[in-house]
């Protein structure tokens, strides 16, 4: 039964030029120089250069109802220049054409699997095996393992190219691919890496010890069972320890070892959103913004405004539309360039609250003096909602004297020690590195231990506690900390 009903509903939706805003302070500054670059194609009302003028009502009216129909009350004044500057007056022609512009070439390097392909040709192989070549390539991952069988490539390249292949001859194009560079790669796991690795290097009493114990006892050295390894292979100590280190000499990764790709190593360079000064104990914020350019409307688009504005009598269907479509387009703009300054400001005022905050550190450098620090502190001193924060402090660094630091590396939640004093977590995480750095590598400390050692000292926390800081900060347990 089908039946009507009124109903209110109170809702609050974001506006686009919120969610602009938004995704602006989330990207770091590397990105927001990207998303310059492409408002710039797609808006031609948009350009390089200062403002002439920083005054504009933020309330744009529109032009025209939804139906594309005129509206009398639109207000022209906000697209007018503020001046009447000429505008062959604001651009320059004094180049030549004998001028010589030269661009200046780059190269950004191969690929891992670009790199296998071209030594394809120092294979002595017919079309037909070639193809199954590339097929195999093709599955090898970015680390360089070939994680998949045989059998099951030979099924896959039946069904998706309708080449024939039996299982040997899959298996022995994939022994021919190992024999290419980097060494070890195609292998199935670390072991068949590893073993790979050494059976190309100059067989000596090491390599050849380093290769039964791959071999053999590959289970006990990856848990560290040296004990039982000394034992099966009837050596010392010290002959352990040369085994072990050229072992530790090869590439677990031969995909990521190949430093071939310049473009990758390009892209891990950390480049800072926020720069601090330190003028004997004045700190000062910065924002890094050397490559990003400021913007403003075109005046082209502005002067088309005008034009419609004082030629209200010759209005076809045509100049409607076109200024229907510079109005969006002006719109757009300036929205966009509120968006950067809001960013801007948010950033600045965010960060000035961060170091305001943490103040003994930025300006000592020692980690034990941070304070304990989360979201809402920030948030009730800058002003802002916890979101705003967070969405702040991700994917953002900051150069200062001691070095660069991620944003979130200055918050912590607090602990109380023996004395009833409010310490940074951060605190214990440095003493518990401390601990570990000096312990005895033939013996090392377990958690149960560490735990004892931090009571000592007078943080009395939980050895599950303990774990929890020991794998945040990367380091394994004792067991895999051990060595010879």
């Amino acid at each position: 039964m089908l039946k009507q009903q009124l109903q209110q509903k109170l809702q609050q939706k974001l506006s686009p030029a919120q969610i602009q805003v938004i995704k602006m302070i989330e990207i770091p500054t590397l990105e927001l120089e990207e998303r310059i670059r492409q408002e710039l194609e797609e808006n031609p009302a948009l350009e390089e250069g200062a403002e002439m003028s920083d005054t504009h009502d933020e309330n744009f009216e529109d032009g025209y109802n939804d139906d594309g129909g005129n509206n009398d009350d639109m207000n022209l004044d906000e697209y007018m220049p503020d001046d009447d500057i000429p505008d062959y007056k604001l651009k320059t022609n004094n180049s030549s054409k004998d001028d010589k512009h030269e661009s200046i070439p780059f190269s950004v390097g191969t690929t891992f699997h670009e790199f296998l392909l071209d030594q394809l040709g120092l294979l002595n192989l017919t079309a037909h095996e070639r193809g199954l070549a590339e097929y195999v390539i093709g599955n090898i991952d970015d680390e360089g393992y070939l994680r998949r069988s045989a059998e099951a490539m030979v099924d896959d390249i039946v069904f998706q190219t309708g080449a024939q292949a039996s299982d040997e001859e899959m298996q022995h194009i994939v022994e021919l691919i190992r024999q290419l560079d980097p060494p070890g790669v195609a292998a199935a796991d670390l072991q068949e890496c590893l073993m790979l690795q050494l059976n190309r290097k100059m067989p000596t009493e090491e390599i050849e010890l380093a290769k039964k114990m791959i071999d053999n006892h590959f289970d006990d050295f990856s848990r560290k069972h040296y004990d039982k390894i000394t034992k099966a292979l009837s050596i010392d100590d010290e002959t352990l320890k040369s085994i072990i280190n050229e072992i530790v000499r090869l590439s677990p990764k031969p995909g990521n070892a190949w430093s071939g790709n310049a473009l990758e190593k390009s892209m891990t360079t950390i480049v800072p959103d926020f720069i601090l000064e330190n003028d004997d104990g004045r700190l000062t914020v910065h924002l890094n913004n050397s490559n990003v350019p400021e913007l403003r409307v075109n005046n082209t688009y502005n002067e088309m405004m005008q034009d419609y504005a004082g030629n209200k009598q010759n209005q076809s269907k045509g100049m409607k539309d076109a200024v229907l479509f510079v109005k969006q387009k002006i719109d757009s703009a300036r929205w966009f360039i509120d968006a950067i300054r809001q960013r801007q400001q948010t950033l600045l005022t965010t960060m000035t609250a961060i170091v305001d905050f943490q103040y003994d550190f930025f300006v000592e450098g020692d980690e034990t003096f941070l304070k304990p620090m989360i979201l809402k502190d920030i948030a009730d001193i800058a002003g802002y909602d916890v979101s705003t924060i967070s969405r702040v402090s991700n994917s953002k660094y900051i150069q200062t004297e001691f070095g660069i630091f991620p944003v979130k590396y200055f918050f912590s939640e607090a602990m109380t020690n023996d004395s009833g004093e409010e310490i940074s977590t951060r605190e214990i995480k440095k003493i518990l590195r401390e601990t570990i750095e000096h312990e005895e590598k033939r013996k090392p400390l377990t958690d149960e231990t560490l735990t004892e050692v931090l009571k000592t000292k007078g943080y009395n926390i939980a050895r599950r506690t303990v774990a929890k800081y020991r794998e945040q900060l990367n380091i394994p347990v004792a067991r895999l900390r051990k060595e010879i």
